[in-house]
């Protein structure tokens, strides 16, 4: 859901161009161009592939695994604005992943790196960046993307007061004003998805446009569900009105284009799926979302 810049987009479609690319897809678009992971059944030489003395030589810094985010940072991704307690979902993951990799807790560094520059071309500073990133073709000529770490779903906030609390059928929310992040997967789903009568209201950043709907300047914004969830705790008056059935739209930790890290992280992360630990940071800090009604079509 997170923000893309207009310089960002542009060096974007510059590339795109000068490759011939016809358009780009929609956010929502579901395949990871991640690398393929080793096939099962590779034997010793696959698993020594993903080894730590192995991946050495892919890392931005010997020795480290350097993981990047934003800052500021907020629930339920981090806690306490502090990327390295590796309490919050997002900072969890890192070290679970960080752990498969054979990294310790003291070999994990947090970079700092401004969401809007993560996904511009160009070489980074970090061997994977979380924040919240969603996978887009777009975004995925100009960097790598590691499959899902959490499948997100569009939710929508508005105050409780507001006539959408209750008439929000996918008519009745082409009459609305929404309002929504530039350059974010949400107000690509408001355009592409919700198709309202009303051009959507931009913002800048997302605290203006929570400000914007506390003053009623919009009926509603749309973004992830967890973010909903804590964006109500903000706003007084505020409700998760319902959120949107799937569209594929995922996060992935985002890599240097073509960075051959992506392999083992991959394979870092279906571990993390198939012994349940996903599952279990997902419980512990996103809660459990399935009590939120969903639109239906």
């Amino acid at each position: 859901m997170r923000q893309m810049t207009v310089a960002a987009m542009a060096a974007i479609a510059v590339l795109a161009a000068s490759a011939g690319l016809a358009g780009c897809a929609s956010s929502t678009t579901s395949t990871s161009n991640s690398a393929t992971a080793p096939a099962a059944g590779g034997g010793s030489s696959a698993a020594a592939s993903c080894s730590n003395a192995a991946i050495q030589g892919q890392l931005y810094a010997k020795g480290m695994l350097t993981v990047a985010t934003d800052k500021p940072v907020y629930p339920p991704w981090f806690v306490n604005n502090k990327p390295a307690n590796g309490q919050g979902y997002e900072s969890a993951v890192a070290y679970a992943v960080a752990a498969q990799l054979g990294f310790s807790k003291s070999q994990v560094t947090w970079a700092y790196e401004p969401f809007n520059s993560s996904y511009a071309p160009g070489p980074k500073k970090f061997d994977f960046d979380v924040n919240e990133i969603s996978y887009s073709a777009q975004r995925a000529q100009v960097v790598t993307f590691s499959d899902s770490y959490y499948d997100v779903q569009q939710a929508l906030v508005a105050l409780k007061n507001s006539p959408i609390v209750t008439k929000h059928s996918p008519a009745d929310l082409k009459s609305y004003v929404f309002g929504d992040q530039v350059g974010t997967t949400s107000l690509q789903f408001i355009n592409s998805q919700i198709q309202p009568s009303q051009t959507p209201k931009v913002f800048e950043t997302l605290n203006d446009v929570k400000q914007a709907l506390q003053t009623k300047q919009i009926a509603a914004l749309v973004t992830d569900t967890p973010t909903a969830e804590f964006i109500t705790t903000e706003i007084p008056g505020s409700v998760v009105v319902a959120q949107f059935p799937s569209t594929g739209e995922h996060y992935g930790l985002l890599f240097a284009k073509g960075n051959k890290l992506v392999t083992c992280v991959n394979k870092a992360l279906a571990t993390l799926k198939g012994n349940g630990t996903l599952a279990k940071l997902t419980a512990q800090y996103l809660k459990d979302f399935t009590s939120v009604p969903t639109i239906q079509p």
